[in-house]
């Protein structure tokens, strides 16, 4: 039966989840900066949780990957020790997307089974784990673009992998926040700022998928200066590709000219936005979540202006793409703080 204690657990298991989704994406940030995600060019679905376990089996996959595309035309002459350093990574990223649907999946049943879960969430929390299963398959989708000719993940499919992981995180973590969050509205609620503040939800998360089209071209190592691009305030031969409609996404120069300019509209309306609402509501927790908002597009912006400048470090990038995700749960979180409808 629903009770107090139930729905702390359910938040509790939803809570953990967002926490495995944010990691899953940082993680996944490594292995594309390590040069990792086509190191396992099968997937085995019933058994591919267990790791080689002996040098044999090693060598077997090792040979399997000596056939592909990446071996042959990027890393020739790499040994196993060299090998085992990327395959890691890669293997370590999807054991993990196995862990996080049986965490998912397990708690859910034992919920439904005794009647914990809210009525209204039910559907809900089967729309995530639908989501799930469908990112499993799109994960592996996007690593057979790399398999065939191209030594590269498609841009399209690594942005849309990234997209889908984002919804996965906002559903549930918007789930989490309906539970634990005061159904009183904040003093003074406004419904125009609850309106701007789903905008500029959408504005983070469009930002962050220019940088998944950033990171599918590798971008980043182009135009390492700030503001300026090769001296210039607009990207040379920002539209030498056609059709034209065809730089925003394949054109370097654009995408990350347009990478740039989104994050520079991002950092304005949200500091404008926190500064405006920080004086207009009064309530505790929308005016933490409003300076943490605040603090976070700073930081965001600043680690991707480093990133740039340093020619794209690995732990750098890595905490770049990480807090991409913090930036948009502190976002969430206003925007679910402002639009809490009231009771009745």
């Amino acid at each position: 039966m629903e009770t107090q204690t139930s729905h702390r657990l359910i938040a509790g298991w939803l809570l953990l989840s967002c926490l495995m989704i944010f990691a899953m994406i940082s993680l996944g940030g490594v292995t594309r900066l390590t040069g990792s995600g086509l190191s396992m060019v099968e997937w085995d679905p019933v058994f591919g949780f267990v790791p080689p376990m002996s040098e044999p089996q090693w060598q077997d996959i090792f040979t399997q990957y000596k056939a592909s595309p990446e071996y042959q035309k990027i890393n020739f002459g790499m040994n196993l020790e060299g090998f085992k350093s990327i395959y890691w990574f890669e293997f370590s990223h999807r054991v993990l997307g196995r862990l996080i649907g049986s965490i998912y999946l397990l708690p859910f049943l034992f919920f439904l089974a005794f009647k914990m879960v809210p009525r209204k969430m039910i559907a809900k929390l089967w729309i995530g784990f639908f989501l799930g299963g469908l990112q499993g398959l799109l994960g592996w989708y996007m690593v057979k673009s790399g398999l065939v000719d191209n030594p590269h993940v498609s841009q399209y499919r690594l942005t849309a992998h990234l997209g889908l992981a984002l919804v996965i995180y906002g559903w549930l973590f918007w789930l989490f926040l309906d539970l634990v969050t005061d159904k009183n509205p904040p003093e003074r609620h406004s419904g125009k700022a609850g309106k701007i503040a789903v905008i500029l939800t959408l504005l983070v998360s469009t930002t962050i998928l220019s940088g998944g089209f950033v990171a599918g071209l590798k971008a980043g190592f182009a135009y390492n200066t700030f503001p300026l691009m090769a001296g210039q305030w607009l990207p040379p031969a920002g539209l030498s590709m056609t059709p034209v409609w065809i730089n925003l996404f394949e054109n370097i120069a654009t995408v990350q000219f347009n990478h740039r300019l989104l994050a520079i509209i991002t950092l304005t309306s949200i500091i404008l936005f926190a500064l405006i609402n920080k004086k207009q509501f009064t309530d505790r927790a929308t005016q933490i979540g409003l300076i943490i908002l605040f603090l976070a597009v700073l930081l965001q912006v600043s680690l991707g202006i480093s990133t740039l400048l340093l020619h794209v470090p690995i732990p750098l990038a890595a905490t770049h793409q990480a807090g991409a995700v913090v930036l948009l749960t502190a976002m969430l979180f206003i925007t679910h703080r402002l639009n809490i409808k009231k009771p009745g």
